[in-house]
């Protein structure tokens, strides 16, 4: 049998955001799997392939026998904190692609507010292990208190103002208040709210922070024949690029300035051909970052695009997080944008951008970048 060149996206689910799930991180898992097996119209028996993130709690293992799973063929996690959603479909598109495996799913089950927190370093770091041992006894604790160091001196260079970082949280928080999923769905925020906030590390204010939550994520791939067949308008896999390390980076700039390159040659795209963006934004400012580094805008004028209305789904240029991102609608870790960026291309948003041809989702900015795009015959 012949092995696939092309792989889809069949299927999508995801279980409620909230503050308190009441159920274990397996059972949110489990909930979301079924979704979007459900969704694509495959049988949980005929997956062969399970990939989920190295710090979920729910073993391949233990959801392939809560599934029914017969012959697991392909399994994996991928560690590099919470940023590795493109890299599990770069992972499990390849598996499909060597015939590895059929049908690939890929989930996230996670207690983020009631259990273990990102923001408490209970996730990442206080482990004293490693890197942390150089920085932790100095109060560097968790992800905020490196990244801030980031964004204050990339203001610095670049000129970029707290109320432009406000205007991608503002920005959001609108798209969130389209979406009956999102966590603020019925909270708007202005500028001035996001301005008279308190910080939490500097230059972080509140609403520049993402929403610590409870929920599950999961997305079902197959090659792009056999999505022909399912439930759904097969969503394609156009390109998928991950990044772990250079020797000569510079810290104020992100990931997104080396894979960058390698994403748009693999895709045979270039930014100006994106419709739509989904950007990891478990801080505000590394929208505006993302947007400079992956080309979408030159180096200092991801502020001004923001600023102007830029992202924005009604009107804007490249319209970003159009679900209400990390900040509005949930945090798991670039799962739930990986899915908003599957519904961008079907066209079923609620936020929806007309006649996409070319969806784009960062997860990690600059850690690992998707394009998905409708099926052309």
């Amino acid at each position: 049998m012949p092995t696939p060149d092309r792989v889809a996206v069949a299927g999508i689910g995801e279980t409620d955001y909230s503050r308190d799930s009441g159920r274990s991180e397996l059972t949110l898992s489990l909930q979301a799997i079924t979704a979007a097996l459900d969704d694509a119209g495959i049988d949980p028996t005929e997956v062969d392939g399970l990939m989920t993130w190295a710090v979920d709690t729910s073993p391949e293992a233990a959801i392939a026998e809560n599934l029914g799973v017969r012959d697991l063929k392909w399994f994996g996690q991928i560690n590099q904190a919470g940023n590795v959603g493109a890299a599990l479909v770069a992972s499990a598109s390849a598996a499909i692609r060597a015939g590895l495996a059929e049908v690939v799913v890929i989930y996230r089950g996670v207690n983020g507010r009631s259990g273990r927190r990102y923001g408490s370093g209970a996730v990442t770091s206080r482990r004293g292990q490693g890197p942390g041992a150089f920085t932790e006894p100095f109060g560097m604790l968790t992800p905020q208190h490196g990244l801030a160091m980031t964004a204050q001196r990339r203001m610095h260079e670049t000129g970029t103002t707290s109320r432009q970082f406000g205007m991608v949280a503002v920005t959001e928080r609108a798209h969130a208040n389209r979406n009956p999923r999102a966590t603020f769905y019925d909270r708007p925020l202005t500028i001035e709210d996001h301005q008279t906030s308190r910080f939490i590390v500097e230059p972080f204010r509140l609403y520049d922070c993402c929403l610590e939550t409870d929920g599950g994520g999961a997305l079902v791939l197959t090659s792009l024949e056999r999505a022909r067949s399912l439930r759904q308008p097969p969503v394609e896999v156009k390109a998928a690029a991950q990044f772990a390390y250079a020797a000569d980076r510079e810290y104020i700039d992100t990931a997104a300035k080396y894979l960058g390159p390698r994403l748009w040659a693999q895709a045979g795209m270039d930014p100006s051909d994106m419709d739509v963006a989904q950007i990891y934004d478990h801080f505000a400012p590394f929208v505006v970052f993302a947007l400079e580094d992956y080309g979408f805008v030159d180096r200092g004028e991801g502020g001004p695009l923001v600023e102007s209305g830029g992202i924005a789904w009604d009107g804007g240029l490249l319209p970003v997080n159009t679900s209400g991102g990390h900040l509005s609608e949930a945090y798991l870790q670039g799962m739930n944008q990986l899915l908003e960026g599957v519904r961008q291309a079907r066209g079923t948003s609620t936020a929806q951008v007309p006649d996409v041809g070319a969806s784009f989702v960062d997860t990690g900015i600059g850690t690992g970048a998707v394009i998905f795009g409708p099926d052309h015959r």
